[in-house]
């Protein structure tokens, strides 16, 4: 694990390509809410080790990609909706190459033993309990021996059902897997090397997962 907790890089929030009208990009520039968005990625990228290779499942506008390419030698990218090609040019323009496609994480179009790291932020609650098992199988897969998967979910509280609902968004309608169930079935699977939450005066409120395998 790094020492330093990494600080989330932003381009201008013009500059990047949005996935759709409903991406939560703009959440990550306002004032109070935005400063939370950030610390659950930042969260996230802490416990990324860097090396060759990482996969970023549900890469959305890339807003990781500039602290993933301070780590790791190649990014790609796999997402089911994002529109990849336009993502990648607002980055090669930086600078950065990137790999990303459109693909599902229950069959991934990957060699085994393929990445040092496979990344997901708030991506494994919208599968149901029964798709848990074919995605970490997956991911398994394509992690070469003692890789490391690191995901992000968010806990299951009534205050935050009614937050996503005063923004707009019925969360029971998208969130199908608690942290509970996506923990538990990643021990049948991996290693756990750790699994930290993310607390507010309200108590946790995200949690990230780290596991490895062996």
């Amino acid at each position: 694990m790094q020492k330093d907790k990494p600080r989330l890089k932003l381009l201008p929030m013009n500059e990047y390509a949005a996935v759709n009208r409903d991406d939560p990009l703009r959440l990550y520039y306002w004032p109070v809410l935005g400063r939370l968005y950030r610390r659950r990625v930042e969260m996230c990228l802490s416990q990324c080790t860097g090396g060759k290779r990482i996969l970023e499942v549900g890469f959305g506008s890339g807003l990781t990609f500039l602290n993933l390419h301070e780590l790791y030698e190649e990014i790609h990218g796999l997402d089911l909706n994002a529109p990849a090609k336009e993502v990648a040019e607002t980055f090669k323009r930086r600078d950065i190459e990137t790999r990303l496609i459109n693909g599902d994480v229950l069959e991934m179009p990957y060699e085994d033993g393929f990445f040092d790291t496979v990344l997901l932020i708030s991506i494994l609650e919208h599968l149901k309990p029964e798709q848990l098992r074919q995605a970490f199988s997956e991911i398994r897969r394509v992690l070469k021996m003692g890789g490391q998967m690191v995901y992000g979910v968010p806990v299951e509280r009534p205050l935050m059902v009614l937050a996503f609902r005063m923004l707009g968004c019925d969360i029971r309608g998208h969130h199908f897997s608690t942290e509970k169930d996506i923990s538990r079935t990643a021990k049948d699977f991996f290693v756990e090397k750790q699994v930290a939450a993310l607390r507010t005066a309200f108590g946790p409120v995200y949690e990230v997962g780290h596991f490895v395998k062996k």
